[in-house]
């Protein structure tokens, strides 16, 4: 692979600037809404072994849970729509949208109390979860969802089990603790259903719960006016969201049901709620950091509103990015680029990159490009820097959760694509300090690991 068609490829991370956490509180008023707030957003060729046939995507919700944030834990919002939105022509509009809504059954479990009958205040009053039954009446709230397939042209209609044809899928409860649930790996794994998608004759699989947040970021100093060294070793601070959990929405869905003449693919994750008596989208997220950093606060908020093909009223943020100037205020020693406009983030950051994962005739729009005929590679063989190290299977052409983005990002952002002069100090190692790499994580399907319980303290 030519070193031109690399740094082409890098490009399309997020036009440049990089960020320090995917999309964790971003805009203003999605701290409002926390359970629709699109935290980080996942498309690969699935590399558990035998189902490279297959596309992952992942979508995780409601950023920064603290595992003992009882007694109602983090339920999904039962009245918003969580849709991961596919454009398989270029064309910037969603030609197949998968929609999850959730439904939260309040059981008002009562135990005697002076001969008096009284409603509890928790989640569960015993235990649940293998070696015990699933579904038992210790368990005061149980979850479910149904997933509905939007085909362009075609009616809604509801996935259903593969087995039993049922529409209704079980969500695990949010990891309480080893004692309520001795077993949860195992528990939650009970939750993953083979499913019949509308419009794909292979079986499809599905799975919404709680995992581990997996990605990794030094948080705090990088907030603080970048208070660490942005060159220093790649593994020498601490991920600050290693004691967080997040809520994940992943689909596994056979190639053959999401191409259409193309191999390539654009996706992205949305979730709405009724306003004023409409359904209004609260979030948007698909290439990550872009709105955490790249859009200015005044369009934030905007931005989670707004469709990938109105996307060119942001191109200011793109063709002159802030972050540069901000680290060369920081580290004097540092210089920013110089070019103006940032010609080398524009055409990738809407269109994808020709030769890796370009539409034909594609409508410039902001969203996470696959090619889906480059083969996935094992966890033990993923580059972390993905197509920066030539590792094509990875960030930016999708992302894998091994994708270690930040630095990545950090790199294109200080001009890496560049000529010297145009980026004198683009050659630095830049990075946040916090590693991550494939191995990290579960081998198969959802991936994310196991969430952390909310007891024993550590």
């Amino acid at each position: 692979m030519k070193r031109t068609l690399l740094a082409a490829a890098i490009t399309c991370l997020i036009a440049g600037p990089a960020a320090m956490a995917s999309s964790h509180r971003e805009a203003p008023l999605i701290t409002q809404t926390p359970k629709l707030d699109a935290t980080d957003f996942y498309m690969f060729r699935s590399y558990e072994t035998g189902r490279a046939g297959f596309v992952t995507f992942i979508a995780n919700y409601q950023p920064l849970q603290e595992p003992y944030g009882g007694p109602n834990y983090f339920l999904l919002d039962p009245k918003g729509v969580y849709s991961i939105n596919i454009d398989n022509n270029g064309d910037a509009l969603a030609d197949i949208s998968y929609e999850f809504r959730f439904t939260n059954i309040f059981k008002n479990l009562a135990i005697p109390v002076n001969g008096t009958s009284v409603a509890v205040p928790l989640s569960n009053i015993g235990q649940f979860g293998p070696p015990f039954p699933a579904s038992v009446g210790t368990r005061n709230v149980v979850e479910s969802y149904t997933v509905t397939a939007v085909r362009s042209g075609q009616p809604a209609s509801l996935a259903t089990q593969f087995k039993g044809g049922s529409t209704t899928f079980l969500k695990p409860f949010d990891n309480i603790g080893n004692k309520s649930i001795p077993d949860y790996e195992g528990y939650a794994d009970r939750h993953i259903s083979t499913i019949r998608l509308p419009g794909c004759f292979y079986p499809a699989r599905v799975f919404a719960g709680q995992r581990k947040d997996g990605f990794s970021v030094n948080l705090g100093e990088i907030f603080d006016l970048i208070n660490t060294n942005p060159v220093g070793p790649p593994n020498g601070e601490r991920n600050l969201l290693a004691g967080s959990n997040v809520t994940t929405i992943a689909l596994e869905v056979p190639i053959s049901c999401l191409t259409k003449g193309s191999p390539i693919i654009g996706a992205w994750t949305t979730a709405s709620a009724p306003v004023d008596g409409q359904m209004k989208q609260m979030s948007r997220l698909s290439a990550p950091l872009v709105n955490e950093v790249v859009i200015g606060l005044p369009d934030k908020d905007k931005f989670n509103r707004s469709q990938p093909k109105d996307d060119g009223q942001f191109a200011t943020y793109v063709t002159n990015p802030t972050l540069p100037e901000l680290i060369q205020i920081l580290f004097p020693g540092v210089q920013a680029p110089n070019t103006f406009p940032r010609t080398d983030l524009v055409a990738a950051f809407l269109t994808g990159v020709p030769g890796l994962n370009q539409p034909a005739n594609v409508t410039p729009s902001e969203m996470m490009r696959l090619n889906t005929a480059i083969a996935p590679k094992p966890a033990a063989s993923q580059a972390t820097l993905g197509v920066l190290s030539g590792d094509t299977a990875g960030f930016p052409n999708g992302r894998r959760p091994g994708d270690d983005v930040v630095d990545i990002e950090l790199r294109v952002a200080m001009g890496v694509l560049l000529t010297d002069a145009e980026a004198p100090s683009r050659n630095l190692p830049y990075t946040d300090g916090a590693a991550v790499k494939a191995t990290d994580f579960r081998n198969a399907f959802p991936y994310l690991n196991t969430p952390l319980p909310g007891s024993p303290s550590n």
